[in-house]
């Protein structure tokens, strides 16, 4: 493992960053913490205060950049829907350091300066899209600038331009494979290869279910704006883990903030290392994932892996006093054949007790099964989610192409019991 003397003199690099910060100057300070050689080891640095989307929120728009406003290139944002947008800002050198990263994670995935590569991530102040299109330019491959949406124009673009990687969330690369099928197009008609896939979690039976509708390997990538954007972490070809790029410092912690050793689930803290408009402390993801440390068999990357994210903390339901991620729910249904991937949870209050309603499409030749079948099916589905959450469930059976697709982020949950 990296030497812990060599690790905390990164780390002091970002809190003397940090502290150009009025708003960190005066948490850190109640901490007597007024200079970054206050930090003289790991222990010193875990008592530093965590990060949170509400500080930056508190913060809006431009109160905790390390750098003036006219040394800034380019401003990202959240969607703002709960709120006020977290805003983030980038020098010269971040948006390069940047492309650098997600070139040299794109590498790891198998993609090559001979590769076209279809971006239908969004584009604009949603990092996905630009993260994606400058990585790829750094690399030398092809970039289609598509962005999200308009599906029929994405599969004939991937068709005729030869298309051989896709980058979206898994969710839509689902929705791209069903409309290909519509479509009459055969895949081995595309050239595609390898999908880079992320910005929502998903299972292994969800990527099984990608690589075998399309005939690619589907890699999941990982990042958020308030620490660069995508190419956090990547997964290499071996697809054992995401490899997490040196320029970001990782911790998990539990519940109470307090780190976790490797191999133990908790949720994501990052810390970046050589970020100059907007360096960020301890920031927590509310991502859920284990750690490990040391070399990759497959790529020879050394350093920190992460785990697939298994859920965030921020979609989880309670339900009658137990924890439930859609996830989960997702992996019970997948779990079951003669079923599409496509489910939505519905939550309700009943009297005094929370009800959870999974609705679930069948695919066709299911669909068109005799009653006793379709019940059948209904309570092997059932049976199948009740075992990996713990809790009693009701369970809908619903035609083919009845829930409503995503060009982005699927909405997996309705929680009646809000508003």
């Amino acid at each position: 493992m990296l030497q812990e003397e060599e690790m905390v003199k990164e780390l002091r690099e970002t809190v003397a960053r940090i502290l150009r910060v009025p708003y960190y100057q005066k948490r850190l300070g109640e901490l007597g913490i007024t200079q970054a050689e206050d930090i003289q080891s790991l222990k010193d640095f875990q008592r530093l205060p965590l990060t949170s989307k509400e500080d930056l929120r508190l913060n809006y728009p431009f109160g905790l950049m390390a750098e003036p406003v006219d040394n800034l290139v380019r401003v990202h944002a959240s969607s703002g829907t709960t709120g006020k947008p977290t805003v983030v800002g980038y020098t010269r050198k971040d948006v390069q350091l940047w492309a650098e990263i997600v070139a040299n994670g794109l590498r790891l995935a198998g993609v090559t300066s001979k590769d076209v590569v279809q971006v239908a991530y969004g584009y604009g102040l949603f990092t996905g899209g630009m993260g994606l299109h400058y990585g790829c330019e750094e690399l030398g491959a092809l970039v289609v600038p598509i962005s999200g949406g308009n599906t029929q124009r994405q599969l004939m673009l991937m068709k005729d331009f030869g298309t051989t990687v896709l980058a979206c969330t898994p969710s839509y690369a689902l929705y791209l494979a069903e409309s290909l099928e519509e479509t009459g197009i055969s895949r081995d008609e595309l050239r595609l290869r390898i999908g880079i896939f992320g910005a929502e979690p998903w299972t292994e039976g969800m990527r099984e279910e990608i690589e075998s509708r399309l005939g690619i390997k589907a890699i999941d990538i990982y990042g958020l704006s308030e620490i660069m954007g995508p190419g956090v972490a990547i997964e290499c070809e071996g697809q054992h883990g995401l490899h997490i790029d040196p320029h970001f410092y990782p911790e998990v912690l539990d519940e109470n903030g307090s780190p976790l050793p490797e191999g133990k689930k908790g949720e994501l803290v990052f810390t970046t290392l050589e970020k100059e408009g907007f360096p960020v402390l301890r920031y927590r993801t509310k991502d859920l994932t284990t750690l490990r440390y040391g070399k990759c068999e497959h790529c020879g990357h050394e350093g920190w892996t992460m785990d697939r994210v298994s859920a965030r903390v921020d979609d989880m339901l309670i339900i009658r006093g137990v924890n439930v991620f859609p996830s989960q729910v997702e992996e019970g249904i997948l779990a079951v054949g003669g079923l599409e991937p496509h489910y939505l949870l519905v939550v309700e209050r009943v009297g005094t007790l929370d009800q959870l309603e999974v609705w679930v499409e069948v695919n066709t030749a299911s669909f068109l099964d005799e009653v006793r079948e379709l019940e059948n099916l209904q309570e092997r589905v059932k049976r199948s989610i009740e075992d990996i959450i713990g809790i009693s469930v009701r369970v809908r059976l619903v035609e083919p192409k009845s829930i409503p697709r995503s060009e982005g982020k699927a909405k997996r949950v309705i929680d009646k019991r809000k508003g």
